[in-house]
């Protein structure tokens, strides 16, 4: 199966949000200065059409300073090897970059970096950025 090249698919998306961000704006010019403020509400999904081998795995982690149980989604399909978790109660999908030793994945501003059973997250906007927000273990609740 062929799989659209990023490129084409970022002008199409590009080109979407031109159109929906002029239809915005011009429902809120015709509505007036007495209309109320509008909220707009934006989502985005994107498909991922994977060949191959594929292995997707949930993992629970307890961390240092947080009460519940942090749960990791990996994604693992070469060359993408996704993890997403929620930071600050916002869901992030974090990709694979290149690592000295054990999976290390960025978004955005953050690191999650795992080895072994121990994975950390790190705030690269930190007064020190090389110090881990906070350190977790694997779950296992097998006695």
């Amino acid at each position: 199966m062929t799989v659209p090249a990023v490129g084409v698919y970022s002008v199409r998306m590009n080109d979407l949000l031109r159109i929906s961000t002029r239809m915005v704006l011009a429902a809120a010019l015709a509505a007036g200065p007495a209309a109320p403020a509008l909220a707009l509400d934006t989502s985005l999904q994107y498909v991922l059409t994977l060949t191959g081998d594929v292995e997707r795995s949930q993992v629970r982690y307890e961390c240092e300073g947080r009460e519940e149980l942090l749960v990791v989604e990996y994604v693992n399909a070469a060359p993408n090897y996704l993890a997403i978790l929620a930071v600050e109660d916002e869901p992030l999908v974090f990709a694979s970059v290149i690592s000295g030793s054990g999976v290390r994945y960025a978004s955005g501003f953050y690191v999650w970096w795992t080895s072994g059973a121990e994975a950390s997250l790190f705030d690269l906007r930190a007064d020190d950025p090389d110090t881990a927000e906070f350190t977790c273990l694997e779950f296992n609740d097998i006695p």
